[in-house]
């Protein structure tokens, strides 16, 4: 498929790098412009100074900058907090005017079982977006990344294969946040991504390295 925009959005910053990193990295290589979207930045959790949670702030800002270029793009925050998150047709409306706007061929975003209430209300708001367009006649397609807190009847549909040098500038991407390197939480990130990547090789019979996605299917009413 050819594409000359794509999103990458998730509900918190490092989501869209690991949803859609190494499909950014495919495009942008191939002279597409791409984004990271994050509907909530990261924030500190617990008993932290008003002080630390906003530098920290600061902090996840400055990590998504580098970790967008390091995959080739741009990064955009949509100013949302978990106290202030929108309705579903307020968020499903912003969404669909701004890829109206930047002329959106490929979304890809969370799938629905997640055990994150932002996860889903991404997903549903993103999802309806894309309906919304494609009953107007866009042909922007839709795919669901995978992240750890999305596995709920997550069905892989579509494996890609990347070369050790994309694997590479992925992981830097990745690394660019602590969170991803350990330092926020005690989830090991940075050794479940890499050996995810062999679980996929292995699933798949490919020859390398290998992501995969699941179609929005109920969207293209099809599975190809």
């Amino acid at each position: 498929m050819t594409c000359k925009r794509v999103i990458s959005i998730g509900a918190h910053s490092l989501d869209p790098e690991l949803l859609g990193g190494p499909l950014l990295i495919k495009y942008s290589k191939a002279g597409a412009k791409v984004t990271c979207a994050n509907t909530v930045m990261g924030r500190l959790e617990g008993n932290h100074s008003q002080e630390e949670k906003d530098a920290y702030l600061e902090q996840v800002k400055e990590e998504a900058r580098l970790a967008a270029a390091d995959l080739g793009g741009d990064t955009k925050w949509l100013g949302y907090e978990g106290s202030n998150m929108p309705s579903t047709e307020q968020f499903a409306a912003r969404l669909k005017t701004w890829f109206e706007e930047e002329g959106a061929d490929l979304v890809i975003t969370h799938w629905r079982g997640s055990m994150h209430p932002r996860h889903i209300a991404t997903h549903d708001a993103v999802t309806e977006a894309v309906k919304a367009m494609r009953r107007e006649g866009s042909s922007i397609r839709l795919i669901y990344g995978m992240t750890f807190e999305d596995l709920v009847g997550y069905t892989p549909q579509a494996y890609f294969v990347l070369s050790d040098d994309e694997v590479d500038q992925w992981m830097k991407a990745l690394n660019e946040y602590a969170i991803f390197r350990g330092e926020v939480n005690d989830f090991p990130y940075n050794r479940y991504y890499p050996t995810n990547l062999k679980v996929r090789q292995v699933e798949s019979g490919s020859a390398g390295p290998t992501v995969c996605y699941m179609y929005a299917s109920l969207i293209e009413n099809q599975l190809w």
